[in-house]
């Protein structure tokens, strides 16, 4: 056997490595001897891994209890020719929503862009009085005063909040 060096034999005290070559034993005392051993490299608390249980998300669960209900009507099952119907019309539909969604954003942009060219021909073209206009136009005072309070928002989930409506909310 090779003599180790000291960097080896002084990490081998911290990370707990036998410096000599295991010799063979029984089954049995291995196996108690490895069910006494625990791992000092833990991460986690050992009294939170005794408590916690595994615990499946709920949405899987929910996910799961459905599609296998027995009141779940079965999947469509087509002919070819009425698969093909079923892909066309859906695929056409498709179609029709991305057009649809593409002209509301360019009218959108129009819209905008004619509000920008506006205001920049009030700020410039208008002379003194026309940018005092923009000036005005442009001040945000008193804008945001009456929206819903910000301390109830929060962000959009699929599921409703934990704790619920608190009632003890007053506004400052």
């Amino acid at each position: 056997m090779r003599p180790h060096s000291s960097v080896l034999a002084s990490l081998a005290s911290v990370f707990r490595i036998p410096m000599t070559r295991p010799t063979i034993t029984s089954t049995t005392s291995a196996l108690a001897e490895a069910s006494q051993q625990h791992s000092s490299f833990s991460t986690t608390p050992s009294l939170a891994k005794r408590k916690s249980a595994y615990r499946p998300d709920k949405r899987v669960t929910l996910i799961r209890y459905f599609l296998n209900h027995p009141l779940t009507p079965r999947p469509l099952r087509f002919s070819r020719n009425r698969y093909l119907r079923h892909w066309t019309i859906h695929r056409a539909w498709n179609l029709f929503q991305s057009q649809t969604r593409t002209a509301h954003e360019h009218e959108l942009q129009r819209q905008q862009q004619a509000m920008s060219a506006a205001c920049e021909e009030l700020r410039t073209g208008c002379g003194e009085q026309g940018s005092k206009l923009f000036r005005v136009s442009m001040n945000k005072r008193g804008v945001f005063t009456d929206l819903f309070p910000l301390e109830y928002s929060r962000l959009q989930t699929e599921s409703p909040p934990r704790d619920g409506w608190n009632h003890d909310w007053k506004k400052f």
